[in-house]
């Protein structure tokens, strides 16, 4: 039942312990029993909405970083990237297998905003050799959930 619980709070952080008994033909406080015990013991790390922020007045600005790095003797990529995920801006870091090392989510209010964040934060760290930063223009799909309809076609609308 562990992994149905995962599955659908992952679908939908705010089904509620009486959706999921249903939903999977449980008693509902054996579900809550069961959330509260993969929250404690770190399966569940937190609850997240999913915002479009393009529909927000003043939409967020992200990014998306390789970083490439030497490792430290002892430490591998572990101190790069807890440095990293600190920053208020940073909002994933993935240790990669290919071309680079670390691939970096990152969102701010401007491109200047993040390219002084990476000038100023990521590339003055010491392990860090190169960085590339490849901006996201269009979110479809995020965290599993569609963003953009079916139905809606902007092919002939100019960015500016």
């Amino acid at each position: 039942m562990k992994y149905e619980i995962l599955k659908l709070l992952a679908r939908n952080a705010k089904y509620t312990a009486e959706d999921i008994a249903v939903m999977l033909g449980a008693d509902e406080e054996e579900v809550k029993n069961e959330i509260k015990q993969l929250e404690k013991d770190g399966f569940i790390r937190g609850y997240r909405a999913v915002i479009d922020w393009e529909k927000i007045e003043n939409p967020y600005v992200s990014a998306i970083i390789e970083i490439n790095v030497v490792p430290k003797a002892g430490l591998g990529f572990e101190e790069v990237a807890e440095k990293i995920m600190k920053h208020p801006e940073v909002e994933s870091v993935y240790l990669m297998s290919g071309v680079y090392d670390l691939n970096v989510v990152v969102k701010a209010k401007t491109l200047q905003d993040i390219a002084r964040f990476v000038a100023k934060e990521l590339a003055t760290i010491d392990s860090v050799t190169s960085t590339t930063t490849h901006f996201v223009m269009r979110r479809y799909k995020e965290m599993d959930v569609e963003l953009v309809s079916s139905d809606e076609d902007d092919r002939g609308q100019l960015w500016i």
